[in-house]
């Protein structure tokens, strides 16, 4: 039995979190995937998980060994892809991690159009809010809703960001439309809590500078999809992605308030690592998206 067998056995199972949870996802019996983490684990001379009947966990030298052969095997992958790729042949598993804001909008649609367009690609889609890290976790690539900080990762833009600033009809003719950011401390506010700003809103100030509106109001929520439904019910007023409050402006069920201070946007990004070698399915995942965002824009 050859070591990358082995070292890929280690990292199904870390990455399902259990030698059952990885058996049934790749198609493998628990105890043979048992076998050869134990004999991995005599080649090198070092216990690499602590596995009793009810915990499962990395050893500190499991963490070193996961890192490094989850690269390893990443440019091996990357390598049969470019290969592959020369021949015409683009097939595999593709990990991503995306914001279930994404997958549950509209432009979500992608991912499934994708996946009717390259049957021989999996999508392994893990929906996450936070930032996962794409080496250590051993994905290949995020889609990442935000401004885009300073990273050692690639980017590529796929799409613009706006927020707006949405109410009900029947709010607004109950509390009045804001005229200045200030005015939203008198009304009912609807928090997302996943969102970077919490009751601290940002807008443009009357001289172009930035100004800061405390805010509060009868629902917090870690959903922007919440957050949307308890405008459309008149609940108070919230900040948007444009993506998500776009169908409910255009129908009426919200109107968008202060326009002209919501402050620049950012956008929606696929990133993944720095690589040797790109593997084709995820360059054809890529270009996909790219193409897709391009026709709803000009839609």
């Amino acid at each position: 039995m050859d070591t990358l067998t082995r070292m890929r056995a280690f990292i199904d199972v870390v990455e399902a979190e259990g030698f059952s949870a990885a058996a049934r996802k790749i198609g493998r019996s628990k105890a043979l995937l048992s076998k050869y983490v134990r004999e991995l684990e005599d080649e090198l001379g070092a216990l690499l998980l602590n596995r009793t009947t009810r915990q499962f966990s990395l050893t500190e030298a499991g963490h070193t060994y996961y890192r490094r052969a989850s690269e390893i095997v990443r440019e091996v992958d990357s390598l049969a892809d470019a290969v592959r790729e020369s021949s015409g042949d683009v097939r595999g598993r593709i990990k991503l991690s995306a914001p279930r804001t994404f997958a549950d909008a509209p432009i979500g649609q992608s991912l499934i159009d994708f996946a009717k367009q390259h049957p021989d690609i999996v999508l392994d889609i893990h929906l996450d809010d936070r930032f996962v890290d794409l080496v250590e976790e051993g994905f290949d690539l995020a889609v990442r809703i935000s401004r885009l900080e300073s990273s050692s990762l690639i980017a590529r833009r796929l799409a613009p960001f706006s927020v707006r600033l949405c109410a009900s009809p029947e709010l607004i003719a109950k509390h009045g439309m804001p005229v200045r950011p200030q005015d939203l401390g008198r009304v009912p506010c609807i928090i997302d809590t996943n969102g970077r700003w919490l009751t601290n809103w940002p807008f443009k100030g009357d001289s172009g500078d930035t100004v800061t509106v405390s805010v509060s109001g009868p629902i917090e929520v870690n959903s922007p999809m919440a957050a949307r439904a308890a405008a459309v019910a008149g609940l108070g007023f919230s900040i948007l992605p444009d993506f998500i409050a776009a169908p409910d402006i255009e129908s009426g069920r919200l109107v968008t308030a202060l326009d002209d201070r919501i402050l620049p946007g950012g956008g929606i990004f696929a990133v993944y690592p720095h690589r040797r070698y790109l593997p084709a399915k995820v360059r054809v995942f890529v270009d996909f998206l790219v193409q897709w965002f391009k026709t709803i824009d000009n839609a």
